[in-house]
């Protein structure tokens, strides 16, 4: 089994466009969440999201090009360009077959599908876009990755709702540790900020009715009342630790772990129990040949729904001890819910947060739920040497995901 390490990183979120000042911001408690101006939500009864700013798809995608990409796509490239610039990986360096893609996303290209519904539905079938399809289905993120890097090796898509980014980094980390590819792209990308994705959740009861930004996304609150959706991406580059020190490059962390289960339970509800979420974290713990009085932080999934954040914190309890030491804290709170990116930004700040040795805090949470006993990172404690952390992300159907990271070092 060969060992697998992170090399390159490439962020776009809510509070922070690329991964300097996301992981600047995002380690101060920078909250990303603003009133929506995608378009009018009046109607919907939600008033605030994890809307990007100042994008330009003229930084790496391109005018032309974007006339054929869905932003969830186009925040795809981004985020992969990004971390292969960091990581150094070009064609003289790494032989296009052992270079492939994984990429997430929890939904695709809905805004697509949601515009081109409503022009067939104004001016009938034949306006429809001859890049309709190309635009909305869910695989383009990693079709368009592997076309622009030349990745000859695999190249697919995991779509496992909220679970997704960290499902595509899971099975990216084994196609490299099982010896099937040298390095990976993989992540995950989700642009929902539309009124059918808005309309939809709102229906479900799942969003925040909060009209304040800075008291929407409150994980591990006890008033909190739904999540914030966001949009954005994130990236990373993953390869042997042999390719990696035959190349020069320098790595930012490891991945040792993974671990993935179901709940088998409901198509929206986790179990309320945490069974399985518990048994996803033990099972990245124990591939990772780690006890879990090892591991110092859990980067939590932690959505500010009532039952993700009541499960969760059972499941953490399961795998650490109630009285466990072990510091957590969602991210959630500062950027929104990415959905199929979730996961993705999450790796990014783990990693990052072991780097540097501060962790994010968990902002948002003003009154801590006493269903929730778990250790919540704040500003007094988030400085930590930490060498073993998590990072959980749980979907709709029961996807359970986890992420086992070390801080960097060749032993």
């Amino acid at each position: 089994m060969q060992r697998v390490v992170i090399t390159g990183m490439g962020v776009i979120a809510p509070n922070g466009n690329g991964v300097e000042n996301f992981v600047k911001n995002s380690l101060a408690g920078k909250i990303g969440i603003k009133p929506i101006t995608k378009f009018d939500a009046s109607e919907t009864g939600i008033s605030v999201a994890g809307e990007i700013d100042n994008y330009d798809k003229n930084d790496y995608v391109g005018k032309r090009e974007a006339r054929r990409l869905d932003l969830y796509s186009q925040y795809a490239i981004q985020v992969a360009s990004e971390a292969m610039e960091m990581a150094g990986i070009d064609d003289k360096n790494t032989n296009p077959e052992d270079l492939g893609v994984i990429f997430g996303s929890g939904i695709g290209g809905l805004t697509t599908i949601q515009d081109q519904v409503i022009r067939m539905h104004d001016k009938g079938p034949k306006r429809v876009s001859p890049f309709f399809i190309p635009m909305a289905i869910a695989n383009m993120a990693a079709g368009n990755i592997s076309i622009r890097f030349n990745a000859k090796n695999i190249s697919t898509s995991i779509v496992t709702a909220c679970a997704s980014g960290t499902n595509s980094i899971g099975e990216a980390y084994r196609r490299i540790r099982e010896g099937d590819a040298q390095v990976m792209i993989t992540g995950g990308a989700e642009a929902t900020i539309n009124e059918t994705a808005i309309a939809g959740f709102a229906a479900l009861t799942a969003l925040s009715t909060s009209t304040d930004s800075n008291h929407a996304s409150l994980p591990f609150d006890q008033d909190r009342n739904g999540f914030v959706m966001g949009e954005g991406a994130g990236a990373l580059v993953i390869e042997s630790l042999e390719h990696a020190q035959a190349r020069g490059a320098k790595v930012l962390g490891e991945i040792v772990g993974y671990g993935a289960t179901s709940d088998a339970y409901h198509i929206t509800s986790p179990d309320p129990e945490g069974t399985e979420a518990a048994r996803s974290m033990s099972k990245a713990i124990m591939q990772a040949r780690i006890t879990p009085d090892q591991v110092g932080y859990v980067n939590a999934h932690g959505t500010a729904t009532h039952a993700n954040d009541a499960g969760e914190s059972k499941a953490i309890n399961q795998v650490f001890g109630k009285d466990c030491s072990v510091l957590v804290s969602s991210t959630k709170g500062m950027t929104g819910h990415l959905l199929g990116a979730a996961g993705a930004i999450e790796a990014v700040i783990t990693v990052a947060s072991l780097e540097k040795g501060v962790l994010p805090p968990n902002v948002g949470c003003f009154n801590q739920d006493p269903e929730c006993q778990i250790n919540l990172v704040n500003q007094d404690n988030q400085k930590q040497n930490i060498e073993y952390a998590i990072s959980n992300s749980f979907g709709f159907g029961g996807h359970n995901a986890v992420l086992a990271f070390k801080k960097w070092s060749e032993k």
